[in-house]
């Protein structure tokens, strides 16, 4: 096969893996970067060019898109798709992952456990978005955070407030949640391949933070999940519409919650974590699943 990896640097840890995966198994892997590819938009003739040059004869695209241009990025995608590329993750179910509001309220729909959460556009209701979620103290996280940035806990009526005010101040958007005491500053990453959790691991942020995110100084170890947790982030993926994908999750006294489904999950700290060949599994995938125009949204975007 003829793989397209999308992404901005080729040289982070889990780019290399999926390109050494894709050819110790004989494919050919071509790294593009999201932001050299151009959009060339005729009527009938949807085209990707690269360099200047046609992007063509690709049966599968890996979108590995940067949270920072993710709008770009999902153009990108989109054309591809319409040209009939399959892509490993598509642009709808990328975008829905990406908007933390949007994600939640399709989870929510679905019935699938999460943290209370509020959201409001005027900071004279954060006294009443903060009583929704039952705090203080409250977890404040910017729409478009990533990697533990812009993730405030706040643990009393006036500093939650000032951080709202702040924020809306600047006219960031921003949600309010529920505080989980009792995941102790641990979470779990289920990985999920195909609608199967194919690793999991449990992160511990660093000894004075409250986040777990690996890239905060966290530590990742193997851990075996229940049946509970193993369904909620089979059925996450799902109803995200994602063939591949990070569950984030707490351990409340409630049973699993969500935090936030990742469409383009880091490889290093799972494999490292559980021993496993995820990048392996992820081109195995792509074999028995790559099909020209093979989409959920059939290229319609």
């Amino acid at each position: 096969m003829k793989i397209a990896l999308l992404a901005r640097n080729p040289n982070l840890y889990s780019h290399k893996r999926l390109m050494e995966a894709a050819e110790q198994r004989g494919h050919e892997i071509t790294w593009l970067n999201t932001l050299r590819c151009t959009v060339h938009i005729a009527s009938h003739r949807p085209e990707v060019y690269y360099d200047g040059e046609p992007a063509i004869g690709f049966d599968a695209v890996i979108p590995r898109i940067g949270a920072s241009i993710t709008n770009y990025g999902l153009a990108i995608l989109r054309q591809f798709e319409m040209r009939g590329c399959w892509p490993l993750n598509e642009s709808v179910a990328i975008g829905r992952s990406r908007d933390k509001l949007r994600s939640l309220q399709i989870l929510a729909k679905h019935g699938l456990g999460l943290p209370l959460t509020a959201y409001a556009n005027d900071p004279k209701k954060a006294e009443e978005i903060i009583r929704a979620v039952k705090g203080p103290p409250v977890v404040i996280k910017l729409l478009e955070g990533t990697q533990g940035i812009g993730v405030v806990l706040a643990d009393s009526m006036s500093s939650a407030k000032s951080v709202i005010e702040a924020f809306r101040g600047a006219n960031v958007n921003i949600l309010v949640q529920e505080f989980i005491k009792e995941a102790g500053g641990t979470d779990i990453r289920a990985l999920v391949i195909g609608g199967k959790v194919v690793a999991a691991m449990k992160r511990t942020g660093a000894a004075d933070d409250f986040r777990s995110n690996l890239h905060r100084g966290g530590s990742a170890q193997l851990i075996k999940i229940t049946p509970e947790e193993r369904s909620t982030a089979v059925r996450a993926a799902k109803r995200m519409g994602l063939n591949v994908c990070g569950v984030d999750m707490l351990r409340s006294n409630h049973g699993p919650v969500i935090m936030e489904v990742n469409s383009s999950p880091g490889l290093e700290g799972i494999e490292a974590a559980t021993g496993k060949d995820i990048a392996g599994q992820i081109i195995e995938f792509i074999e028995g699943h790559a099909k020209i125009g093979a989409t959920k949204t059939k290229g319609a975007g």
